[in-house]
């Protein structure tokens, strides 16, 4: 029987936080500016949305943004590994290996992201993570061995 790979292990992929700094740098930041965007864009989407649907979905609007957010999100990831605020924060998802995520982990991400929205106190948790953590990961990104770097050309 193996042992399960160390969590540094499951990063090898990944610039190193320490000899490359700028991979990292402002990143948290950008993540914050990118998800003011992106509820920007969902909420505009729900806006459009709601005359075709005989104006009922004001009365569930709420609902309408966390289920077209999450398929914002995950279209998004999935195409580019970036949803279209991290593209124009110049940051993208890349997981372990340093790939773009694929649609299977685009769901993951959104699913873990969603969780962490409906249960506040794992967002604030994520947040000071994305702060304090080396490679500024997320909750949803260190179980998935994810993170975001800035985009490299």
């Amino acid at each position: 029987m193996t042992a399960a790979p160390t969590f540094a292990a499951r990063l090898r992929g990944l610039p190193d936080p320490e000899t490359s700094p700028a991979c990292y740098e402002g990143v948290a930041l950008k993540r914050a500016v990118a998800w003011l965007v992106d509820v920007t864009v969902i909420a505009v989407i729900c806006a459009l949305l709601v005359p075709l649907t005989a104006f009922v979905g004001l009365f569930f609007f709420p609902v309408m943004m966390m289920v077209v957010g999450f398929f914002y999100r995950v279209a998004t990831i999935a195409s580019g590994s970036a949803t279209w605020g991290m593209r124009l924060m110049a940051i993208e998802l890349r997981d372990g290996d340093d790939r773009p995520l694929d649609t299977t982990q685009a769901f993951l991400h959104t699913a873990g992201y969603a969780v962490s929205m409906m249960m506040f106190p794992l967002q604030l948790v994520s947040m000071a993570m994305m702060l304090l953590t080396p490679h500024g990961q997320g909750l949803t990104d260190s179980v998935l061995a994810t993170t975001a770097l800035r985009r490299r050309r």
